[in-house]
């Protein structure tokens, strides 16, 4: 990177000496392995919330319909809740479900004092409309972080609850000491759940951040002078990794289904690993820092709900 500093290529000794290579040389971002750190520090924090209330963190999960993926997204946040000491709420409704419903449901779960975080597994039934959902959560309990509240004090540089897969990049970052602050950042992806907080995430982080979108005329030209590539687009290998600026920090958050069956990211990852500094794999790179930092928002939650703020894992000794 050469927005670099001497810390910026500088890896914190817990990866120095150990952290594994690509077969072209960048830098793998072990997503789990932080991850396994986040939880065990979420542990933490959950059993002292439990011993000084007298409750565990609650967190209730809604699903409408039975989306094979969404299935299995949903069980490994309730499984990780459950083994971080929070406590998980199953809602499992039917596809038929009206809105309507739904919305009470949610309204009655953000009057439930046992209920720290809402989360409303995207994607929702067609006839139901998945902002107004998403907008009747109470922003307190947002532990995605999708409620145009939170993403507007993450805009005016006030975060509270931040969206789990861009903080997880964040977090990324600064377990391997990629340097932000002066970077040129790009990315790849404009949606609400991922490029738009990902810009803010990074502008919060003091980079020099673009995103491109489909109005972006000339995309290769953006990518090849990033410092730090973000690839949310969702469209597998959609970024030839010749494209990849040498030494850059890639972050590839997209999951998808290659033609030989097996899960790819959005960025070509062997080219890429070849150019890049950094890059994560996929999988093992975001998805277990995305599940990460929503246990540990609903643990914010808990304490930001009992009069804590900023909650313990946010202060400055």
């Amino acid at each position: 990177m050469s927005a670099s500093s001497s810390e910026a290529g500088a890896a914190p000794a817990h990866h120095q000496g150990a952290a594994p290579r690509a077969a072209g040389g960048a830098l793998l971002l072990d997503g789990k392995a932080v991850a396994a750190r986040v939880r065990a520090e979420v542990s933490e924090r959950a059993a002292a919330f439990a011993a000084r209330y007298g409750r565990r963190p609650g967190l209730a999960v809604l699903q409408v319909g039975e989306d094979p993926a969404s299935s299995v997204y949903v069980r490994n946040k309730r499984r990780s809740s459950l083994e971080a000491g929070i406590e998980s709420f199953a809602h499992d409704l039917p596809a038929d479900t009206s809105e309507a419903r739904i919305l009470a449901l949610v309204q009655a779960l953000n009057h439930d004092e046992l209920v720290d975080g809402i989360l409303v597994q995207l994607p929702l039934p067609k006839g139901v409309d998945a902002n107004r959902v998403m907008d009747a959560v109470d922003p307190a309990k947002d532990v995605d972080g999708f409620h145009p509240v939170n993403t507007g004090l993450l805009a005016q540089k006030r975060p509270r609850l931040r969206p789990c897969t861009p903080f997880g990049v964040i977090r990324l970052a600064q377990e391997y000491g990629i340097a932000l602050t002066g970077a040129r950042a790009t990315v790849v992806g404009a949606s609400n759940i991922v490029g738009r907080p990902m810009a803010l995430e990074l502008l919060l982080a003091r980079a020099t951040v673009t995103v491109c979108h489909t109005g972006t005329r000339d995309l290769r030209a953006e990518v090849e002078r990033a410092e730090v590539l973000v690839a949310a687009v969702g469209k597998a290998g959609f970024i030839p990794g010749e494209w990849v600026r040498p030494g850059a920090a890639v972050f590839d958050v997209g999951i998808n289904r290659g033609s030989d069956g097996k899960l790819v990211g959005d960025v070509e990852f062997g080219p890429a690993a070849a150019r890049a500094g950094w890059i994560t794999p996929v999988p093992g790179g975001l998805g277990p820092m995305t599940i990460a930092m929503l246990l540990s928002n609903t643990v914010d939650a808990a304490y930001t709900r009992a009069g804590v703020w900023p909650p313990p894992s946010l202060r400055r000794e």
